[in-house]
């Protein structure tokens, strides 16, 4: 059996910089792990880290093609805990220099939702779900 864990997603940064400082101005803080080559940011429950796209594409024995071209079928969620942290999250992201993708609105589904992409393309959605459940380190454990 392997484990259903999910406790690291890596996104290949064209500029490591760049994409760096967009997470930083979000207010996410890296952890000693982090380095020139390689950043570290922990959440909740899953670490996110940003390491060269060519590096991580040799990593993987792939082969590199197009980046950033079109949606690459992945979108990162953060969920909040109040339908208006939708809105105040979409301003610092705005701030940040994230793209807004769509424009906060109440879902179908009768949560709150909006989508952002960073500065190389990640899509993510932030998403108020009233009947999401954390536990004590927030990290989401049932919806």
């Amino acid at each position: 059996m392997v484990l259903q864990r999910v406790s690291l997603l890596t996104l290949g940064a064209m500029r490591l910089p760049e994409l760096r400082k967009f997470y930083q101005l979000l207010g996410w803080e890296e952890t000693e792990a982090s380095s020139d080559d390689y950043a570290v940011f922990k959440t909740a429950g899953v670490f996110l880290t940003l390491f060269p796209l060519e590096e991580l594409a040799k990593d993987a024995g792939i082969e590199l093609q197009n980046p950033m071209e079109g949606f690459r079928g992945v979108t990162f969620a953060i969920n909040v805990n109040a339908p208006e942290e939708v809105d105040s999250v979409m301003e610092k992201v705005k701030v940040a220099g994230g793209k807004i993708l769509r424009e906060p609105s109440d879902a179908f589904w009768g949560g709150r939702t909006s989508y952002f992409a960073d500065p190389e393309n990640n899509l993510w959605e932030v998403a108020w779900n009233p009947s999401s459940v954390f536990d004590e380190r927030g990290a989401m454990i049932d919806f």
